[in-house]
């Protein structure tokens, strides 16, 4: 293992940061509000843990497994630690562990935040607090291989390191090319979003902070209200569509650009996602139609946005869901733990994963019926390897392990049932809002420290896809071969 080579690989990623906090800097020395100071140390501090390596580290294009694992998981840690120090020495709300939190938060696009107050934030930290979303949706390995020249076998053990087996398998390119795509996606995604909302009327700096909260499926807003603030559906039509878009496998949205989107409508995956998605705002629909709005047309606006938001891992709020009936909550919680596809910005299990469990349910039921019969698993006319079958259910299982444990930890702090179990999807699905006082008007700032501390350590745990975070944290896995 060579720590001085993954050091200078994680200060690239720690630069990367440095360099939306001077842009941060640049907006509060503008308009002269009282983040400047607390941006411009941040930024120095980056900085500097970012350039020394660089300097005193030899450039090599060779990194192993091993290496490439710890590059990964110390760049989240440390862009998050880093990414806190803004919020830290601005002080007010935040003490360390609400200053982790939202900085947590922000880079693993869960968009929970302890802030009751957002809108009394100076502009250039809601423009940080938006930037780290925009940093972590695409993933801060690959937004910095997509700015670097080419990197041989390094680059291809960083992205192998960074995106999850199912994004692997279907990303049948070469990790430059992949790497490509998802950053000329996601630029593209952000550019024309912000366009579409500054003709609906929404200012600059929300429109830019809003596009970077929906392509990163985050949810982080600059006002209390959240969306619900602007009172727009031709702005909640647009955020909609952009978060239907953002959690699709962005090799699919590539394919629409450049060859027709015959693979796009293909997909069975793609199929499903865009299905259950319907499904789910029609049966809500139908469930606050009554008792919660005497108007369909309204019913349907609201269950549209507010499912797909969390079906998106998302976040944005238009109602308080925590007063829709029972059977609403059920939905809310099935999207926030399904979330969107593998290859997009999205968190939670994914419908991808979704789709191979009924695949393999219904193999096993074929199987019983005809024990000598050979059934592949198949989608889209292909056959699935079992191996990526048995990791996928595997990994279902372990993930709902984990939801469960940190329910339990979270209630024994003396947090609500309710919070601690909708809190604990939210988080592991990296989606925002919860129920009750977690809930989409809600806040976390409620949680008592020892619970914001594991909350956080559960978006990190869902982010990095689970198995990452734990052979870092296993030392023994670290003295035999590991490959990932």
């Amino acid at each position: 293992m060579r720590f001085h080579i993954v050091l200078r690989y994680v200060g690239l990623a720690l630069l990367l940061n440095s360099i939306l906090m001077i842009i941060a800097s640049v907006i509060a020395y503008v308009h002269s509000d009282t983040a400047l100071m607390p941006l411009l140390y941040s930024a120095l501090i980056s900085i500097l843990f970012g350039v020394f390596p660089l300097i005193f580290v030899p450039s090599t294009s060779y990194i192993t497994n091993k290496e490439g694992l710890l590059i990964v998981v110390l760049s989240w840690l440390l862009s998050c630690l880093v990414g806190s120090l803004p919020y830290f020495l601005y002080g007010g709300p935040f003490d360390f562990t609400n200053a982790w939190f939202e900085s947590v938060s922000g880079f693993t696009t869960t968009g929970s935040t302890i802030l009751s107050n957002i809108e009394a934030l100076p502009l250039s930290l809601l423009f940080w607090r938006a930037a780290t979303h925009w940093i972590g949706g695409i993933g801060i390995i690959i937004f910095v291989l997509s700015v670097l020249p080419f990197l041989g076998i390094a680059e291809m053990v960083l992205f192998r390191s960074e995106v999850s087996a199912m994004v692997q398998e279907n990303f049948q390119l070469r990790a430059r090319k992949a790497i490509q795509i998802l950053a000329g996606i996601y630029f593209g995604l952000t550019l024309l979003q912000t366009i579409a909302l500054l003709f609906c009327g929404m200012g600059l700096f929300d429109a830019i902070t809003h596009s970077f909260a929906t392509i990163a499926t985050g949810g982080f807003s600059t006002k209390n209200a959240s969306v619900a603030y602007y009172n727009s559906p031709a702005i909640e039509i647009v955020i909609i569509v952009f978060m239907l878009l953002s959690g699709i496998h962005f090799g699919l949205l590539f394919s629409v650009l450049v060859g027709g989107g015959k693979e796009f409508w293909r997909s069975s995956v793609v199929r499903y996602y865009l299905l259950a998605n319907v499904v789910g705002v029609a049966f809500t629909a139908i469930n606050i139609h009554g008792p919660i709005y005497n108007s369909w047309t309204t019913a349907i606006r609201y269950s549209a946005f507010n499912i797909i938001s969390v079906g998106t891992s998302t976040g944005f709020a238009t109602a308080d869901t925590s007063i829709w009936p029972a059977l609403s909550h059920i939905f809310l919680l099935f999207f926030a733990s399904q979330c969107a596809c593998a290859g997009s910005t999205s968190g939670g299990i994914k419908a991808d994963r979704i789709v191979l469990l009924w695949k393999a349910f219904t193999r096993q039921i074929k199987k019983l019926m005809h024990p000598n019969a050979i059934i592949p698993v198949r989608i889209d006319g292909k056959a699935v390897d079992d191996e990526l079958v048995s990791k996928s259910l595997l990994f279902i299982n372990v993930y709902l392990g984990v939801v469960l444990l940190a329910t339990i930890l979270l209630v024994a702090t003396g947090t609500d049932i309710l919070e601690a179990f909708s809190g604990t999807i939210a988080a592991m699905g990296n989606v925002g809002p919860g129920l009750g006082s977690v809930g989409s008007i809600g806040n976390f700032d409620s949680i008592p420290t020892i619970g914001k501390w594991i909350l956080a350590s559960t978006m990190l745990l869902g982010r990095m896809e689970i198995y990452a975070l734990f052979i870092f944290f296993s030392p023994k896995q670290w003295k035999k071969r590991v490959s990932y």
